[in-house]
């Protein structure tokens, strides 16, 4: 079973990151949030329980007990990973233009429009934003997107994450 896990420069238990295509194994029971190797099904799931900016894509074997958003195996291994942090950064940005301009004009904000379109100007849109986000109608509408526009999120990120790994030829 192909899934996605997050990692940072040591895996959790401090043991270093395998190379690729080594099979990591559990001795002894894989239970949900408590042991055993963790993935999930859906990018968009794992990045939940990100502890750095690197993507695996992994294969899970052995024993894999499911949960609702990620599940544990006793074995995994990499098949593929990539440097996600720009990936992420862009989709926070599109993620954020979707909330902003439902509210905001481009062009009011510019330092806000540089960023979030572009990816220029992060420190003077960073100061827009909090003016921006002191507005009441900043505020109730990030709260009424989130949770209305999580599916589109999770498609449109896993287009990006399916994108980026099918730039490596997987």
């Amino acid at each position: 079973m192909r899934a996605y896990h997050f990692v940072a420069s040591k895996l959790r238990d401090g043991r270093p990151i395998p190379a690729d295509g080594v099979w990591l194994e559990h001795r002894g029971k894989a239970v949900l949030c408590a042991q055993g190797l963790h993935a999930s099904e859906h990018p968009y799931d794992a990045l939940k329980y990100a502890p750095g900016t690197t993507l695996c894509l992994v294969e899970m074997g052995g024993t894999i007990v499911r949960g609702d958003d990620k599940l544990v195996a006793t074995k995994r291994r990499i098949i593929a990973r990539i440097d996600a942090e720009p990936l992420l950064r862009l989709f926070a940005r599109k993620v954020a233009s979707e909330v902003f301009y439902k509210h905001f004009k481009e062009g009011q904000h510019p330092a806000i429009d540089e960023w979030l379109l572009h990816g220029r100007n992060r420190d003077a849109a960073e100061s827009a934003a909090r003016y921006a986000a002191e507005s009441a109608v900043w505020y109730a509408a990030w709260h009424a997107v989130r949770s209305a526009a999580e599916s589109a999120h999770r498609a449109l990120f896993a287009r990006m994450v399916d994108e980026a790994f099918a730039s490596l030829g997987r």
